[in-house]
């Protein structure tokens, strides 16, 4: 049975119950960070995450901020924004939780970080020159991470040691290669241009990756955005995935 893969929810309750219910049974999960920031539902998002089977959870730079880990400073106006309300609303359970989610976790098998194995919070992996510079930090075949919100695939050919960047079609199950970086996208908040709620089905056995996108009420969550006084931005870029 696959794992499912997810990241970057940022408070988005409809995009994650639509993913969970399309993803269908799971033996584990892999939640790469970002419970939190920009969306209208942290609680409930963060209390449906905690019941999740077998679930591996790591911090992200959002969940980091609003623990004071990291300056809000270092956001843009519309994420502080996002951030001093969500300090407002946030329950001192769904705190203490995010509280003690590690930055990066492995197995024999893959490696988690929300950013990159490099700076596991805070570093975007957007670029293949920034891909080739953090295989020298995992040891395991692969290394899963979020962040970006983009659903791609990054891997090296062990016959010339190039490096090669792949976006997956969804549903279209690709068969790994021996070391790769794999991001499974966004699931509330999407940033390729395409609205719908992205994810991933990891199959060790198999040695399979399986982007997927869901749609999801987008309307609704828009909505709760805008009665929560939250930045309009943050509710028209979900309209337009970007």
């Amino acid at each position: 049975m696959p794992i499912l893969v997810i990241s970057d929810i940022h408070a988005n309750l409809n995009a994650l119950e639509s993913v969970l219910q399309d993803a269908g049974t799971v033996d584990q999960v892999f939640c790469l960070g970002d419970l939190v920031g920009y969306g209208p539902d942290p609680n409930e998002c963060v209390q449906l995450i905690r019941s999740l089977p077998n679930l591996v959870c790591l911090m992200g730079n959002h969940d980091a901020a609003i623990l004071g880990l990291i300056d809000s400073s270092a956001f843009n106006s519309d994420a502080r924004a996002s951030l001093l309300w969500l300090d407002t609303v946030l329950s001192e359970e769904n705190r203490q939780y995010l509280g003690q989610l590690d930055e990066m976790w492995s197995d024999t098998c893959v490696t988690l970080a929300h950013g990159s194995p490099r700076n596991p919070i805070w570093e975007y992996v957007l670029d293949s020159r920034t891909a080739r510079g953090n295989f020298n930090y995992f040891s395991t075949p692969h290394c899963l991470i979020g962040h970006s919100h983009l659903p791609v695939l990054y891997f090296i050919d062990p016959e010339d040691n190039s490096l090669h960047l792949d976006i997956p079609a969804d549903r279209q199950p690709v068969q790994l290669p021996p070391r790769a970086l794999l991001n499974p996208g966004s699931v509330g908040q999407p940033r390729d241009h395409d609205p719908r709620a992205s994810y991933a089905l990891l199959d060790i056995e198999q040695n399979t990756w399986e982007i997927r996108r869901t749609p999801y009420d987008i309307a609704a969550v828009q909505q709760r955005i805008q009665k929560a006084g939250l930045p309009l931005r943050h509710a028209l870029r979900l309209a337009e995935g970007i």
